[in-house]
């Protein structure tokens, strides 16, 4: 099936967001248009948001309260989601997941740092220990998400100083505690790459895209999967594609975040590029060959 016949199909599709992804991601239409804007409110009133945001507090606080990074229903994966589905921008409704997912990421822990000569001592420290060992992902997708719906404040600018500060010289991020651990990770790195790009995007800030590009290069020097010295693939699951991905990688999630960041031209994409191609089923699409979500009755707290 050719890809004009999978758009028409995707578009034929009963969910909301599926039909949005489609019109903005695929055939460029704007997103400030009517069609689109309808459909946004379509995507804002569907079961799957209400599903999402059912347990708020009287204060708009998305439960549970005191741990936004719950796996995967508090506010920080709640409001990645609204921003990958197409959810309408500036919701004042949402203010409150906002501020409790930043409340979060800029706490005075972030700000502390301290030396460790081994990985005990690593764990032991409060604070972020150098080489700023630091699960960037989390600022990151927060201000990427931010970014995305709208919703981003001045906090937005702390998040971008944390960025750039933990930046490691090869150019992306790592949380791996070992004091040995000197090269960056594809799960730190992608959200980050991904939420600076924006930014810059948004704000001009040359800073902020120098730091997207040279987090690139993280990925591309790899060919998005590949271990640079020896051509193996280096991890299994890079090479399955997964939906939704929160805080993985694999070939889809690096193809995409160059697309978003203007480098998908780049030869060296073009390996993980044939790779998705050999994976198209006969009719038409592609498969979540591995889900990293387990489907439960409950809200898990």
């Amino acid at each position: 099936m050719s890809l004009e016949r999978v758009c028409q199909s995707l578009l034929r599709s009963k969910e909301p967001p599926v039909q949005w992804k489609v019109r903005v991601h695929v055939l460029g239409e704007d997103p400030r248009s009517k069609r689109i804007r309808d459909l946004g409110r379509q995507i804002r009133r569907s079961p799957r948001v209400r599903a999402l945001l059912a347990h708020r507090d009287l204060r708009g606080r998305l439960r549970p309260v005191g741990n936004p990074y719950s796996k995967w229903q508090g506010a920080h994966w709640v409001l990645a989601t609204l921003a990958d589905i197409g959810y309408p921008r500036a919701d004042r409704s949402l203010f409150a997941l906002r501020d409790q997912v930043l409340e979060r990421w800029l706490r005075d822990v972030y700000y502390q740092e301290f030396d460790a000569k081994t990985e005990a001592e690593a764990y032991r420290g409060a604070g972020v220990p150098r080489r700023y060992r630091r699960c960037a992902s989390q600022q990151g997708n927060a201000l990427y998400f931010l970014t995305t719906l709208g919703l981003a404040d001045e906090r937005s600018d702390a998040l971008v100083e944390r960025l750039l500060h933990w930046q490691w010289p090869d150019g992306g991020w790592n949380c791996d505690k070992r004091p040995s651990a000197d090269t960056s990770s594809f799960w730190e790195s992608r959200h980050a790459m991904l939420g600076l790009a924006l930014y810059a995007e948004q704000t001009k800030d040359p800073r902020a895209r120098d730091a997207a590009m040279r987090a690139a290069e993280v990925f591309l020097s790899r060919q998005l999967f590949l271990e640079r010295h020896s051509g193996r693939v280096m991890n299994p699951e890079f090479v399955r594609l997964h939906y939704p991905l929160y805080h993985g990688y694999d070939i889809l999630g690096g193809l995409k975040a160059m697309a978003e960041i203007g480098r998908i031209d780049d030869p060296r994409c073009e390996k993980a590029l044939d790779l998705l191609e050999e994976k198209q089923l006969p009719g038409g699409g592609w498969a979540a060959e591995r889900r990293l979500y387990a489907v439960s009755s409950s809200v898990k707290t």
